[in-house]
């Protein structure tokens, strides 16, 4: 069997190494990788120079012109394919030089073996050949010991291992020059099956180091599509901690004016207690500053707090008005830090504050679709007639609810956020609806 060259275990290697080409030529052809173009040439000339035993007659002639420098390219793309595998430019920058070299070296001496042969003949390009395959082999192996030393990476392991099978095998199969064909046919075996062999190891290696490649690559996409996906999030951070920013001294401003207001009217006791639950407040927000999100819970506490310094400037108070949906995990809910103050401050400042009698704000929470509705209502004069007073600008919105509005649509990407803004205002009964929806998570 080791000894017909038409049998089936060299028919199903030099098969496969054709299949194999066939693979990695397709593959250079849908990313234009230059890896696999090579791999594939090299495939390509270990194939033709294996089915020299094989040919027919007529075809046998041309052998004797090809046999060595198919040879000699079939190793110039493999040195190619190492160089690009390994990326020896960056990793063996002065070694580089001579890999370079040698595929020039032996893609010129292609073409001078074809001269000889039909110069010189045959036994002179076995004699010349005789005396290069030595050179190349001590360059090979040195090569080899400088990837392995100064690549320190599995690639360069499965590389040199794969290659060291074949060129070992090889150069087993080239002692027949030297001991003779009748030494191998005695032990039953044909010389260019230790070829036969060292190519099928090798290009199973090989297989695997480029599957490895491959999914290293892959990896490398993953990580890149993560660190990609953890930037954005740091810059729709810093929009929102920057949309905060904007926001927080003007709450800070208003409060202070009405502090100062309460100085101007010599009302010390208002003074004093508005002062103690401000300063609260303002604990709060500077605790939570850290962060340019907070849990709607802790929302809803900061926005008591709020609620309370605003009874005391509205003249005869108001009811604030709270219904949260039991469904909803109020914890595991993210919002903008006071992103709910704005809509409040001005349904207390152009709805209630301009209406005589009972003033009142209802905010509900719940579920809505798998997005988070609030709701806040208040029964002031109503957005139509505030702006019939030029409190509200038609075309200019109210500074806070706008900011405000940015900064959830910033959270959640602009996605599944809406804010919708009405009058309610039907015969006596007056007032102004917000609905704010957002994603729960």
């Amino acid at each position: 069997m080791l000894l017909d060259f038409n049998s089936e275990i060299f028919s199903w290697v030099r098969g496969g190494l054709f299949v194999l080409f066939l693979y990695h030529f397709l593959i250079f052809f849908q990313n234009r990788s230059k890896l696999y173009l090579y791999y594939s040439l090299f495939l390509l000339a270990l194939t033709i120079y294996l089915l020299q035993h094989v040919v027919s007659a007529e075809i046998k002639p041309v052998y004797a012109y090809i046999n060595f420098s198919i040879q000699f390219l079939a190793y110039a793309a493999y040195v190619a394919f190492a160089r690009d595998l390994l990326d020896t430019r960056t990793h063996l920058i002065k070694w580089d030089k001579y890999f370079e070299l040698e595929i020039k070296v032996l893609v010129l001496l292609a073409p001078i073996f074809v001269l000889i042969q039909y110069f010189l003949g045959y036994e002179f390009q076995v004699k010349a050949f005789t005396a290069i395959a030595p050179v190349l082999t001590i360059f090979t192996f040195v090569s080899y010991y400088i990837i392995l030393t100064r690549i320190n990476d599995n690639f360069s392991l499965y590389f040199v291992a794969g290659s060291l099978i074949y060129v070992v095998l090889a150069n087993v199969s080239f002692l027949e020059t030297i001991v003779g064909t009748e030494f191998f046919i005695n032990k039953g075996v044909q010389p260019m099956f230790f070829v036969y062999l060292g190519a099928l190891l090798q290009s199973i290696i090989f297989s695997v180091l480029l599957g490895l490649i491959i999914k290293r690559i892959e990896q490398k996409s993953k990580n890149a599509e993560i660190k990609l996906a953890l930037k954005l999030k740091e810059m729709e951070e810093l929009k929102m901690t920057a949309l905060q920013s904007q926001m927080n001294p003007h709450f800070l401003f208003n409060s202070l004016n009405s502090i100062n207001n309460f100085v101007l009217k010599n009302d010390i006791e208002k003074a004093s207690d508005y002062i103690t639950k401000f300063s609260k407040l303002i604990r709060v927000i500077l605790n939570s500053s850290s962060s340019p999100t907070s849990s709607l819970t802790d929302e809803l506490a900061t926005l008591a707090l709020y609620i309370k310094l605003e009874q005391m400037r509205v003249s005869g108070g108001f009811d604030y008005i709270v219904t949260v949906d039991k469904n909803l995990k109020l914890d595991h809910i993210k919002v903008p830090t006071l992103f709910l103050q704005p809509f409040i401050e001005n349904a207390i400042w152009h709805g209630i504050m301009k209406k005589e009698g009972h003033k009142e704000i209802k905010l509900s929470i719940k579920e809505d679709q798998g997005n988070v509705l609030c709701v806040i209502r208040d029964n002031g004069i109503g957005i139509n007639k505030a702006r019939e007073l030029n409190q509200i600008s038609q075309k200019k919105r109210f500074f806070g609810t706008e900011t405000t509005e940015n900064r959830i649509k910033v959270l959640h990407q602009n996605k599944g956020v809406t804010i919708e803004t009405k009058d309610i205002s039907v015969g006596l009964k007056t007032g102004t609806q917000v609905s704010i929806s957002f994603p729960s998570a």
